[in-house]
């Protein structure tokens, strides 16, 4: 029975905060209080459990997570076997890529001119700072040369994982801080990485001279909706913990309507889904919207249960999500989803021709 009009809930009582708390203490301190503490609380104790059914997990990136480091706190999921598969802004996955190749990002500061910025050669994000031509020029001319190098790898009809992927191999070869790489780790431990807004991205601009010189393999951003949705299809249980939205959060989450709506060959959305944005909802814009409206659509199980959104800045909240869950959760079984992907394709379009008969 629904008990949320009832005064039924858990007595606050004032809870005592210490001296060198463990995370799980703040957590469990969050979870004595209120408002955005509590659902952080919740939340954290939503992934326990998508973490402890085995439920296949997302991470979705959107905004400039990897700039400040976070992808370092990324590949520490992944290799606890907490995150199976990534759908990301290319922009996140171009950023990451400066740690692997020891290429500079520094700490500057939000209240500038950015004229000034300009003729000295430096881009903001906020209040970080990179070189235009020590970081993301060479950057370039890395990004370009390798998928280049890759024919062999990326295969002719190409997902932006396969783009991915090519770019972790080269990365733990060619890199010199490797392990600072979540895509090193992604591809160490076969977690595809999408990016189906590829075109809105250095990822994608840098894929400009190879379509002018008839080089290197462009992806079809069509099969990441088809490669997606199979990897919902073959999930028993299914959920995603999305850092901001954008793109990367509605690509998550049109997997159900890609099978139910479009190919008619499975009901339902995501089990769990976990949102950290500071979006309103007000405005129609995708980011803010909240995961009960998702249901509307076939994106989530139900609108009742198993969805949160935290309101604020993924920058504080996820380290402290994945902390504490990597304290509490034993680590598990690596899916490997990137080598399975091609197959579970060829086995979904036989249901779909089956199901046209």
């Amino acid at each position: 029975m629904d008990d949320r009009h009832s005064f039924t809930g858990r007595k606050i009582d004032p809870p005592i905060v210490s001296a060198n708390m463990t995370v799980r203490q703040l957590i469990n301190f969050y979870g004595s209080t209120g408002y955005n503490a509590r659902r952080l609380a919740e939340a954290a104790e939503m992934l326990k459990e998508m973490i402890d059914t085995d439920s296949t997990v997302c991470l979705t990136l959107a905004g400039a997570m990897t700039p400040i480091g976070i992808g370092r706190t990324i590949s520490a999921m992944i290799d606890a076997g907490f995150i199976d598969w990534i759908v990301s802004t290319g922009a996140n996955v171009y950023h990451d890529l400066h740690f692997a190749y020891d290429l500079p990002v520094r700490q500057g500061h939000f209240d500038v001119d950015d004229d000034i910025l300009y003729s000295k050669q430096i881009v903001r994000i906020y209040d970080v700072y990179i070189k235009e031509m020590g970081t993301l020029q060479a950057q370039d001319i890395v990004v370009q040369r390798e998928i280049k190098r890759a024919k062999n790898i990326i295969p002719q009809n190409a997902s932006t994982a396969d783009i991915a992927y090519a770019l972790g191999k080269a990365a733990k070869e060619n890199g010199r801080y490797p392990e600072k790489s979540f895509l090193v780790k992604a591809y160490e431990h076969k977690v595809p990485v999408y990016m189906p807004a590829i075109g809105d991205s250095s990822i994608g601009l840098n894929m400009l001279p190879l379509l002018f010189e008839d080089k290197g393999i462009l992806p079809n951003v069509i099969l990441d909706v088809a490669e997606s949705a199979a990897i919902l299809w073959k999930s028993e249980r299914s959920g995603g913990l999305e850092l901001g939205g954008g793109v990367p959060k509605n690509f998550f989450q049109q997997t159900g309507p890609a099978l139910h709506q479009i190919l008619k060959i499975k009901e339902g959305g995501q089990d769990y889904l976990i949102q950290l944005t500071d979006a309103r909802p007000d405005t129609g814009g995708l980011s803010g919207a909240t995961l009960q409206e998702g249901k509307s659509w076939g994106k989530i199980k139900t609108s009742h249960k198993d969805n949160i959104i935290v309101y604020g800045d993924s920058s504080v909240y996820f380290p402290l999500l994945c902390s504490y869950v990597m304290s509490v959760c034993k680590p598990r079984n690596q899916k490997q989803i990137y080598d399975k992907k091609n197959v579970w394709i060829e086995e979904m379009k036989r249901i779909y021709f089956k199901n046209k008969k």
